[in-house]
């Protein structure tokens, strides 16, 4: 079945039958692509595509986000190659293109922007019905976060230390905080992932500053220096919910929901994964 489809570069893609050789270059949509069964249909996976261990342990690394090895990707013989505007450089969807292969480039922003991709590729690689219930829990969790009303809490999410950079404004994990109830402080600032000073801190005014496990690894050992400048709230939270799209988006929208609501990222037994 022929299928036509424009990326998120404006690139019209022609795939002359359903892909049956995918290689993922972004975790979060590896991730997705595994929960909706299209397991068999992936040959190769970034050094950062994580989940699930089980799954990924099984296909071909084709090294990192930022430096995949091409002449590896090359070799596999894909018959597409996903990638993101954000976790991938140009350069390499061009070397790809010019060696034949079709590359499509995704630029997530928001939650419902993530979902609507997300049901793009299900129907592109022919997995419509295994998706579907998990592309109805996230719209119906993102319908009710949206739906209920709450007072925001004015949130400074660093992602980076030396140096010191936050979520800002434009990115996934700022509409995933907004949605949830968060008034972010550093969306003020220039830039999707802004760098700033620990001194600005009294100034942005947060009530809470969250810690992720992820891109960076914030732990205790990162607090003596951020309490050089804030003796308020720190929450460490999960950074792959807070950053990473596909099926875990219900569980990151009732996770934050909680925080913001009643100060803990403590999820109910029924919401475990």
């Amino acid at each position: 079945m022929t299928q036509q489809l424009t990326d998120a570069l404006g690139r019209a893609l022609l795939l002359a039958a359903t892909p049956r050789r995918i290689v993922s270059l972004v975790p979060s949509l590896t991730e997705w692509l595994f929960a909706i069964g299209a397991d068999e249909q992936i040959v190769g996976v970034t050094n950062f595509c994580l989940h699930p261990a089980g799954g990924v342990a099984t296909k071909t690394r084709v090294r990192g986000t930022k430096n995949p090895d091409r002449a590896a990707i090359i070799e596999l013989r894909p018959d597409l190659v996903i990638a993101s505007c954000e976790e991938n450089r140009e350069r390499d969807v061009i070397a790809l293109e010019a060696a034949g292969i079709q590359v499509y480039v995704t630029d997530i922003r928001t939650v419902a922007g993530a979902i609507e991709t997300l049901a793009e590729l299900a129907r592109l690689l022919e997995r419509d019905s295994q998706a579907a219930p998990l592309l109805d829990e996230m719209r119906a969790t993102l319908a009710e976060s949206l739906a209920t009303p709450r007072e925001s809490r004015r949130v400074l999410a660093p992602i980076w230390r030396n140096p010191w950079m936050a979520i800002g404004d434009d990115s996934y994990a700022h509409d995933l905080l907004t949605v949830c109830g968060a008034l972010n402080v550093a969306a003020t600032l220039p830039g999707r992932y802004p760098r700033f000073q620990l001194a600005d801190i009294p100034e942005l005014r947060p009530e809470v500053i969250l810690l992720p496990s992820e891109p960076y690894r914030f732990t205790t050992d990162d607090l003596p220096a951020l309490r050089a400048a804030w003796t308020g709230p720190v929450q460490f939270v999960d950074g792959e919910l807070l950053t990473w799209y596909g099926p875990r988006i219900p569980l990151a929208l009732r996770t934050f929901r909680a925080l913001f609501e009643h100060g803990t990222t403590a999820t109910p037994r029924a919401q475990e994964r």
